[in-house]
């Protein structure tokens, strides 16, 4: 089931964000027992409870950094088709280190930018922060299966897979 949650700030501040993403990583922790895990940097603050399925390897944890671009997911569900469009991935020439959909992902965004989400079967919510643009792209699957709550106000956007968080 996994949960996700975010905070990104128009201004790129610091603060005790890393704080905030543990309280509502508490508030979550029954949607994944399998990891837990934050990533920071100036202005973001991702999260993530995980419930290991596809892939069992550590390295599929999130929030998950790709390498060659640095942008970073938080991901909540599963991409039906993730075989197959690595398979056309990998065909174009990009690299994975993961039999992870996650990765898939990350991935695909990089090769199709948005349009990747026509590409997609399956049901999903994520976050993919990009560090060279400083944005943040969220998407959540056609019928609103994964839950994405959000929520802003003049200085962030917050989101997490439940309102309650």
């Amino acid at each position: 089931m996994c949960g996700i949650a975010g905070l990104f700030f128009h201004a790129r501040q610091a603060g005790d964000d890393a704080q905030k993403i543990t309280e509502i990583l508490e508030i979550l922790q029954h949607r994944g027992p399998d990891a837990q895990q934050i990533w920071q940097a100036p202005g973001v603050v991702l999260g993530h409870v995980r419930l290991s399925i596809l892939d069992l390897d550590m390295r599929s944890n999130q929030p998950m950094v790709d390498p060659d671009t640095g942008r970073v997911i938080v991901f909540n569900g599963e991409i039906y088709n993730y075989l197959e469009l690595k398979t056309q991935l990998l065909e174009l020439g990009l690299r994975f280190r993961t039999a992870s959909d996650t990765e898939v992902i990350l991935k695909a965004y990089e090769r199709w930018g948005i349009d990747c989400l026509n590409r997609f079967n399956g049901m999903w919510a994520f976050a993919i922060y990009d560090p060279v643009e400083q944005s943040l792209f969220c998407a959540r699957d056609r019928f609103g299966i994964k839950p994405f709550i959000y929520g802003m106000d003049g200085e962030k956007l917050a989101f997490a897979s439940e309102s309650k968080a």
